[in-house]
């Protein structure tokens, strides 16, 4: 890859590493339903705006909403509301380490939905490597339903709900929805669906205090950085450089996360946290073919 795509790559790490930090920072004075509402409404509004600018419009006869909505809850509603649960429970580092997980879901949905992506040899070989990964994150008292542990699982959700999305996902391909376009739809579906959950289980009206500047100010860069600008950056790199190299995002995302979550939040890491990490990133290299010349240089 270029120099221009490793920048576009680094970035893109950055921007969805700093998602879980941002998200720390609102949770502290919003429930989860709000911020994911926040989220995925000002991802909304910015997205439409570019489209807009762009002389397009979701808002026409043959826009496919149903599609949208099923992307929407996949990609956004279910991850987002577990993942921030999820941070209430558990440092945003570790829930950056166990969303890493997600291409290894994937292989596994791909594996009993789709007729292309069988799971056999060195993908079942990443598959096993990454659920050791996640044994030794869970740790020996993951039996026991303790907030920790429920913490960990609900991000391990997450991971398996990105990974029916990213199956699903390919459908816009085949229907002909420009990248832009399906990025707004799924969003703007989302900010539909969770308006009335929200409403109904936060009831922010409520609120002890309205949120203060930080708090907004974190939900702005969630929102604008880590998820309108985010996705405009990956359909760019996938449509450059490909899915295989986009892959190495993942290994990015917990450095950002966790450095930001130990610098300014005082987080850490326990040290079976980073051996778990280790294990899942070896995984993914796995899946990804980055491990290949070495297995071959091995024999």
């Amino acid at each position: 890859m270029s120099l221009r795509i490793w920048i576009w790559l680094l970035s893109l790490s950055i921007l969805w590493g700093g998602s879980f930090f941002f998200a720390k920072v609102a949770l502290a004075e919003l429930p989860p339903l709000s911020v994911v509402f926040c989220r995925v409404a000002f991802a909304a509004v910015a997205l439409n705006v570019v489209l807009a600018i762009a002389g397009k419009e979701l808002f026409r006869a043959g826009t496919p909403w149903r599609s949208f909505a099923a992307m929407g809850l996949m990609n956004n509603l279910v991850p987002f509301g577990l993942i921030f649960w999820g941070q209430t429970q558990i440092a945003s580092g570790l829930a950056s380490i166990l969303n890493a997980t997600t291409p290894l879901f994937t292989l596994l949905v791909a594996h009993f939905i789709t007729r292309d992506e069988r799971v056999g040899g060195v993908k079942f070989g990443a598959l096993l490597l990454g659920t050791v990964g996640v044994a030794v994150l869970m740790g020996a008292r993951a039996a026991i339903a303790t907030p920790g542990v429920v913490g960990k699982v609900a991000c391990l959700g997450a991971a398996l709900s990105y990974a029916f999305a990213g199956v699903y996902g390919r459908r816009f391909g085949r229907m002909g929805v420009a990248p832009l376009e399906a990025a707004a739809g799924q969003v703007t579906a989302s900010a539909m669906l969770i308006l009335p959950i929200m409403l109904v289980v936060d009831r922010p009206w409520e609120l002890a205090a309205p949120p203060s500047l930080v708090t907004w100010a974190a939900l702005a860069a969630l929102a604008l950085l880590s998820t309108a600008l985010a996705y405009v950056l990956y359909f760019r790199i996938l449509a450059v450089a490909g899915p295989t190299n986009l892959l190495l995002v993942t290994f990015l995302i917990p450095v950002t996360a966790i450095g930001l979550g130990a610098l300014v939040l005082g987080e850490r890491l326990e040290p079976q946290q980073f051996a778990g990490m280790v294990l899942i990133g070896l995984a993914l290299a796995l899946l990804d073919g980055r491990l290949a010349p070495f297995l071959r240089l091995a024999k």
